[in-house]
């Protein structure tokens, strides 16, 4: 029997059915099985979308690249511009001027998306100012914002080092400007990806964390994503370049594979595949680090299918 209001009063029926308490536990008991069963695929399935956006996000960039070779001559955008003397070494961003704009910045001036709602000229804030636009970001890892500290890596050796040649005059560069006409195999040279900046030079196990501030402390070369807007090709030499010129030889950048064990990566031709380190010509040790020099091939870094080398800073 169960208690049950009428319009008039409370009484008692019988022959009503009702859960016993027994049934609901069971029933509760089911739905958390099915809960424990659905979260890794739920989770799968965020992850996949988080990699999708981002793969979106690098593909507009890299629309962005195209249009501004076909602005400037058919030049390649540098991975960061040169300073100058006696220049203010201030470029236009699409919506202000920014000291030694780094190449994503500038690609997103030629589709009306900005890095930065308001880009600072002042040099002090170079490395520091934090990056806004949201087409900017990996949503696999918002967090990552700083500047300098960028989640996505431009192949700067073979498509735009605009750094002087030791030794040589100040508008010597190392390989700056790179017409796209030299890139004989767009669709198989990458242009960029998930980048893990110099702690590619650390164990997984030891790296540090991001640290998206402005203190010395996220220069540190063990630092995820540490100098992470240059990429550094597989295989790189004494003499040649690092993505960071203060750890010439010292520490190098490798893709970062953020996405379920695969890094994203736009080619020249701004196709966008989700592949692992190894497929992309590096080698990674079983800790984690990709050895500095002597290993690896750079046949999807050249622009010429070859595994040629970088070039060199002399």
């Amino acid at each position: 029997m169960v208690f049950r209001p009428t319009s008039r009063r409370f009484e008692w029926v019988a022959g009503a059915s009702a859960f016993t308490l027994m049934e609901v536990l069971v029933v509760v008991g089911i739905i958390a099985v099915l809960v424990a069963l659905l979260a890794p695929s739920l989770a799968a399935a965020r992850q996949q979308s988080r990699a999708v956006v981002c793969a979106n996000n690098i593909r507009q960039i890299g629309v962005g690249w195209h249009l501004y070779a076909q602005q400037w001559q058919e030049v390649a955008v540098a991975g960061r511009f040169p300073k100058i003397a006696g220049s203010t070494n201030l470029y236009w961003v699409g919506n202000g001027w920014k000291y030694r704009a780094r190449w994503y910045a500038m690609l997103g001036a030629q589709v009306r998306l900005f890095a930065f709602s308001k880009p600072s000229p002042d040099p002090a804030l170079d490395n520091t100012q934090p990056v806004d636009g949201e087409v900017f970001l990996d949503p696999e890892a918002p967090e990552y914002i700083n500047a300098r500290n960028y989640p996505y890596g431009y192949n700067f050796q073979f498509l735009g080092n605009s750094r002087s040649r030791l030794g040589a005059g100040p508008t010597d560069w190392v390989r700056w400007p790179v017409k796209v006409g030299q890139i004989k195999t767009p669709a198989r040279t990458v242009m960029a990806a998930d980048s893990l900046g110099t702690a590619a030079s650390t164990p997984t196990a030891e790296r540090l964390p991001y640290d998206p501030t402005g203190t010395s402390a996220n220069t540190h070369p063990s630092r995820v994503v540490n100098h992470g807007w240059a990429l550094d090709p597989p295989r790189l030499t004494a003499t040649g370049d690092f993505c960071d010129d203060g750890l010439r030889g010292q520490a190098r950048s490798a893709p970062d594979e953020r996405h379920r064990g695969k890094a994203n990566v736009i080619f020249c031709d701004t196709h966008v595949e989700r592949l692992r380190s190894k497929q992309l010509g590096y080698v990674v040790n079983d800790d984690g680090t990709v050895p500095l020099t002597g290993a690896g091939s750079n046949s999807l870094f050249s622009g010429t299918g070859r595994d040629d080398d970088p070039p060199p800073i002399q």
